[in-house]
C-alpha cells in the first residue's frame, strides 16, 4: 500500500511538473530589414573601421551587425531566430555583382539568418535577374530560408519561368516551419501593396493581395501544419497615418499572426501592438538591429522585452565576416570597376559641405537632377540645332538613396558617390546594371503636369515621389485645387538665369526632358492615379507618342550596334569629375553654389480667392462651379426652411 501512495504520490508530481516546464517558455527575436546592400559602414564608407572602436562616426556594417547576432545568442539560454524582412539587395557597389556571386544572401548565411522575405528591390533586376541571384546562392552553400507567400507566376509568359522554377524546386517557398525548444513556429513572407506598386521590373510577376494570403498561410499554418507561434515578415510597412500603416491594417484584418516583422518603410519605431499581434521594424540600412524576448505560455504570445540596438562603432565588427566583405570589395574593383577605369575606393572629388537628400529641393538632389541634362547633353545633342538640347531633367527621391556625407576628411570616393544614386539594371543585350536614361519630348502643359506630381501626388503617395528638378523653376500655392497648383514656370539655368514659359494648352511648342527609366515608368501610373487628370505622353522630336520608353534610351554611340545606355549613376559621378579644381590640390571641388538650395521650387501659399482661381485650369473651374451650384441649393434650401417657419399657422377649428 505504501509503495503504491509513493508511486500515486510521484506520478501526480510528475504530471503537474509537465506543463509547469512546459509553461512560460522563452524566444528571442533578432531582426532587420531593408540592409540594401549596405556591406560597410557610412557615411562614408572610407572612414568606417569595423575591428575598431571608438575611431569613427560611421553607422551600419554587416560585421557589426554580426558581433551583435553572436552576443545576443551568448547572452540567452533560449532559442535565438534571426529574421529579416526583405530589400536586402540594391544600394551598393556590392550588388552589381548579385548575379554573378550572391554577395548578400551568402552573407547572410554566414552571419547566422534564419529566415528571410523578399522586397520589391529583390526585383529591381527582373524575374530572370532575381532567379540567377537564388541560383547562384544555392550553389554557394549555406543561405537562409526564403519565404515568399503571395507572389504570382503569368502562365502566358516566358520571362518569368526561371523564378518559377527557382520557386519550384523550394530555394523559396511559401513558408517555412522551425521547431525550436518544443515549439512549433511557422514563418510566412509578403510583398505589401505599396511595394508591388513600386516593382514595375517585377512583371510579368504579380502579388496577390497581402491580407487574402496572409489569412490563407494562418489558416494552413495554425491548422495543418499545428504551429505554436506564427510570424508574418512583411515587406509591407508602417505609417503614421492608420489608413496607410499596411503591417497594422493586416493586424487588424487577419488574426492568428502572432509577430509581424515589418519592412519597406524604413521606419524608425518601437514595438507595436495591434489586437494582439507584435509589430516591429528596425530602420533600415542596417543602422539599427531589433531584439524582441517573447514568451509562449498556454498558447498566446507576450513580449517579455524589445530594444533596438545601435549599430555604430561603439561595436567590433566579427572579424570573419570583415574578411568576407574585403574579398568581395576586391572582387568588385576586379570584375566590374576596373574595367570603367574606376575603384571602389577611388577618389574623384572634394566636398567642403554634406550634400543631403530631404523631403525639399535639397543640394544633393539639385546636384543629381544637373546630371542628367549635363551628362546627356555631351553626348545626344548637337550644338547647331538648340531643340536637340535636353532643358528639363527630372529625379525622384525615391532613387535616390544616401547623402554625400563630408565626413572626416571631405574626399569622395567612388563607393560613397554610388551610394547616392545605385539603382537599377538597363535594358542592352547584358541587362547591364544601373538605370539607363532616357528622354522624350513633352509640351510646356505637360511639364506643368508633370511639376503637379510634387504638388498633389507626392503629399498623397509618400516621399519617394518628391521631385528634384533641373533647367526648370516653379512656384505653387498649396492651397489651390489639387493637380492644379503650379502657379508659374521658369526654363534656364542658375548661371545663365531663367526665362518664363508658357504652359498653356495653345502653346505646342515641344521641350526635350530627361530621367532614368524607372521614375518615367510612373508616369502612366500617375496618369491613372489622378483619372487621367495627368496624363503625360512621351513623343519623340516629331511629336508621335512613344509607346515603348525602352526606345527613349540615350544612345551614346549611334555608330555602334543596338543602343549604348548612358547610365544614371556614371552620369553623377562624371559630373562630379567635371568640377573645378578650386582649392589648387589637384582634385575636383563640389561647387559653392550647391552648399544650399536653389530656389528652383517655391512655395506659395495664400487663400486669396484671386491666386486661388487665377490660371486655373478645367479641374479648378469645374469644382468651383460645382461648389458655387452647391451653395447655392444650400442656399436656397435655407430660404425656403425660413419661409416654411414664417408662415401663419391656420386655426383647423376656424376655418
Amino acid at each position: 500500500m505504501k509503495l503504491l501512495r509513493l508511486f500515486c504520490l510521484i506520478a501526480g508530481v510528475v504530471l503537474i511538473a509537465q506543463p509547469l516546464c512546459a509553461a512560460g517558455k522563452s524566444i528571442t527575436v533578432v531582426h532587420s530589414n531593408d540592409l540594401h546592400s549596405h556591406f560597410l559602414g557610412f557615411s562614408p564608407n572610407i572612414d568606417y573601421t569595423p575591428l575598431e572602436t571608438g575611431d569613427d562616426a560611421t553607422v551600419g556594417g554587416w560585421a557589426r551587425i554580426a558581433s551583435v547576432i553572436k552576443e545576443v545568442k551568448r547572452s540567452r539560454t533560449s532559442p535565438v531566430l534571426v529574421l529579416d524582412a526583405g530589400d536586402f539587395l540594391m544600394g551598393s557597389l556590392f550588388h552589381m555583382l548579385s548575379r554573378e556571386e550572391a554577395f548578400e544572401l551568402r552573407l547572410m548565411g554566414a552571419m547566422g539568418y534564419d529566415v528571410i522575405t523578399l522586397g520589391n528591390h529583390e526585383f529591381d533586376l527582373k524575374p530572370a535577374g532575381l532567379a540567377r541571384i537564388l541560383m547562384a546562392a544555392e550553389r554557394s552553400g549555406q543561405i537562409p530560408a526564403i519565404v515568399s507567400s503571395n507572389a504570382v507566376f503569368n502562365p502566358e509568359s516566358a520571362a518569368d519561368d526561371d523564378l518559377e522554377q527557382v520557386f519550384a524546386r523550394g530555394v523559396v517557398s511559401p513558408y517555412r516551419i522551425i521547431e525550436k525548444d518544443g515549439i512549433r513556429i511557422g514563418l510566412f513572407g509578403l510583398m505589401g501593396r505599396d511595394a508591388a506598386e513600386v516593382a514595375p521590373f517585377a512583371s510579368p510577376v504579380t502579388f496577390e493581395d497581402p491580407a487574402v494570403a496572409a489569412r490563407r498561410m494562418v489558416e494552413r499554418l495554425r491548422g495543418e501544419e499545428k504551429a505554436d507561434i506564427v510570424i508574418c515578415l512583411s515587406h509591407s510597412g508602417l505609417a503614421d497615418d492608420p489608413d496607410r500603416s499596411e503591417d497594422e491594417i493586416l493586424a487588424k484584418e487577419v488574426p492568428g499572426i502572432d509577430i509581424i516583422i515589418s519592412g519597406h518603410t524604413h521606419t524608425k519605431t518601437d514595438a507595436r501592438m495591434v489586437n494582439d499581434t507584435i509589430i516591429v521594424q528596425a530602420w533600415s540600412y542596417g543602422r539599427q538591429v531589433g531584439v524582441m524576448d517573447i514568451t509562449w505560455d498556454g498558447g498566446r504570445v507576450s513580449l517579455k522585452g524589445y530594444r533596438l540596438v545601435d549599430i555604430n562603432d561603439s561595436i567590433r565588427g566579427d572579424a570573419r565576416i570583415a574578411g568576407m566583405i574585403d574579398a568581395f570589395e576586391s572582387r568588385v574593383s576586379e570584375a566590374f570597376l576596373a574595367a570603367k577605369g574606376l575603384g571602389f575606393r577611388q577618389i574623384i572629388a572634394h566636398t567642403p559641405f554634406t550634400l543631403e537628400i530631404r523631403e525639399d529641393e535639397c543640394n544633393l538632389g539639385n546636384l543629381i537632377a544637373d546630371s542628367i541634362p549635363w551628362y546627356i547633353n555631351r553626348h545626344d545633342s548637337d550644338t547647331g540645332d538648340p531643340a536637340t538640347r535636353v532643358e528639363v531633367g527630372v529625379v525622384s527621391n525615391g532613387v535616390i538613396r544616401d547623402a554625400i556625407e563630408r565626413g572626416r576628411t571631405g574626399d569622395i570616393a567612388v563607393c560613397d558617390a554610388f551610394r547616392a544614386i545605385p539603382l537599377g539594371i538597363g535594358f542592352d543585350d547584358r541587362s547591364s546594371m544601373g538605370y539607363p536614361l532616357i528622354s522624350f519630348y513633352i509640351t510646356p502643359a505637360e511639364i506643368k503636369k508633370a511639376l503637379e506630381i510634387l504638388t498633389s501626388i507626392y503629399p498623397l503617395k509618400g516621399p519617394d515621389y518628391y521631385l528634384q528638378v533641373s533647367g526648370v523653376k516653379f512656384s505653387y500655392n498649396p492651397h489651390r485645387m489639387i493637380f492644379d497648383r503650379v502657379t508659374a514656370i521658369w526654363l534656364g539655368d542658375d548661371q545663365r538665369g531663367f526665362t518664363p514659359l508658357d504652359y498653356s494648352a495653345s502653346n505646342k511648342r515641344l521641350v526635350r526632358v530627361a530621367a532614368d527609366i524607372y521614375n518615367a515608368t510612373f508616369l502612366k501610373v500617375v496618369g491613372n492615379f489622378t483619372w487621367h487628370v495627368l496624363d503625360i505622353v512621351p513623343k519623340d522630336r516629331d511629336g508621335n507618342p512613344i509607346d515603348d520608353l525602352r526606345s527613349a534610351r540615350v544612345d551614346a554611340d549611334k555608330q555602334a550596334p543596338g543602343i549604348q545606355e548612358l547610365k544614371e549613376y556614371r552620369g553623377v559621378l562624371e559630373y562630379i569629375r567635371s568640377f573645378p579644381d578650386t582649392t589648387g590640390d589637384g582634385m575636383p571641388d563640389i561647387p559653392e553654389r550647391y552648399r544650399g538650395k536653389l530656389g528652383r521650387q517655391l512655395a506659395l501659399a495664400s487663400w486669396n480667392p484671386f491666386k486661388l482661381l487665377k490660371g486655373g485650369t478645367y479641374v479648378t473651374w469645374i469644382t468651383f462651379a460645382a461648389l458655387l451650384a452647391i451653395l447655392l441649393i444650400v442656399i436656397l434650401i435655407a430660404g425656403l426652411v425660413r419661409r416654411v417657419i414664417r408662415r401663419p399657422q391656420r386655426n383647423r377649428f376656424t376655418g
